[in-house]
């Protein structure tokens, strides 16, 4: 039997996938000695963006008629890689961006004490200390998100790091979610956003999971995609156009139904008035059913493993070849 290496001389090898014994013309630009002028005007040429790969071309992707072209990279880039790295389900965490650390809190309410020591008449100075003492009151959802993290952490590694803490990647309650699960050991994400005024990572995303968006909408459709739950906890227009967002996509079936937990009872029943709705008849009481309250981390928990305990579906389900979408 013949050698497949060996041919007969009538039969040609096979070409070099890449190299040839004699270049193409056009592999070398029109020499000088032919017309002076022609490196300097190839060189024009090459150098002129529009000559640039379309895909290395950021001029011509920022345009408005590549608009469509962008949002699939929105999208496509995060999911990509959050398979990649296995991410089959999140708990996703949303709050306040002003809601610190107890420590730099109660830093920031003693400066202005000070400075209204000095200036107890400046109304502007004593607006802000009365914000100072809210926002310093309101630091220990700073420790309860940090230990949600924490909590939700330790449980990625005994599920073998199928579950992770979500967030937009920024600070205060952001920061504190992805705070405790790393302080577990555990991966954690960050779906940051590009703004005017840049919002820089929080420091305790995973760096491998931090990805940042063009388009509110992409970041909120994978804010969604492996949601098993959504904790929320007392925020300002972001934080509400999250939860409004989730809650209508849950009464309108748009997405499976999913634990709601709304962190801090005064602070909610405050800052909207569901029964209220209810009342006026603008949503059904079975609307109102679709969240509830907590107060500590480990309530939180307890309450997410517990509402699929009562729908009968497991919190981290078997890996399949079809995981994500949880919007159809």
């Amino acid at each position: 039997m013949r050698d497949p290496k060996t041919a007969p001389p009538s039969k040609p090898f096979p070409a070099h996938p890449t190299l040839r014994d004699i270049a193409l013309p056009g592999c070398a630009p029109k020499a000088r000695r032919d017309d002076a002028a022609a490196p300097d005007l190839v060189r024009r040429i090459m150098e002129n963006p529009n000559y640039r790969l379309a895909d290395e071309d950021v001029q011509f992707l920022d345009r408005d008629v590549m608009r469509g072209a962008r949002l699939q990279l929105d999208y496509q880039k995060a999911e990509t890689l959050l398979r990649d790295h296995g991410i089959a389900h999140s708990i996703v965490v949303f709050g306040g961006t002003r809601i610190t650390e107890p420590g730099c809190a109660a830093a920031r309410l003693a400066t202005l004490e000070a400075e209204i020591a000095d200036q107890p008449e400046d109304a502007a100075l004593q607006r802000k200390l009365r914000i100072a003492r809210r926002l310093q009151e309101k630091s220990r959802y700073y420790d309860i998100a940090r230990a949600f993290g924490r909590i939700v952490g330790a449980a990625e590694g005994e599920h073998g790091n199928r579950l992770v803490v979500v967030t937009g990647g920024g600070p205060g309650i952001m920061e504190a979610a992805n705070r405790g699960a790393h302080e577990a050991g555990a991966r954690t994400v960050g779906l940051n956003i590009t703004l005017p005024q840049e919002q820089f990572p929080n420091p305790y995303v995973t760096p491998e999971l931090c990805f940042r968006f063009r388009y509110f909408a992409l970041r909120k459709l994978h804010f969604l995609l492996r949601a098993r739950a959504l904790v929320v906890f007392p925020g300002g227009y972001g934080t509400f156009d999250e939860l409004f967002e989730t809650l209508t996509l849950i009464q309108t079936r748009k997405i499976q139904p999913v634990p709601v937990v709304l962190v801090g009872r005064d602070y909610w029943r405050r800052a909207f008035d569901a029964d209220f709705l209810v009342e006026e008849g603008v949503i059904d009481p079975e609307d109102r059913a679709l969240f509830w309250y907590a107060e500590t981390a480990e309530e939180i928990w307890d309450d997410i493993q517990r509402w699929y305990a009562r729908v009968g579906r497991p919190l981290i389900e078997t890996p399949t070849h079809t995981e994500g979408g949880a919007m159809p």
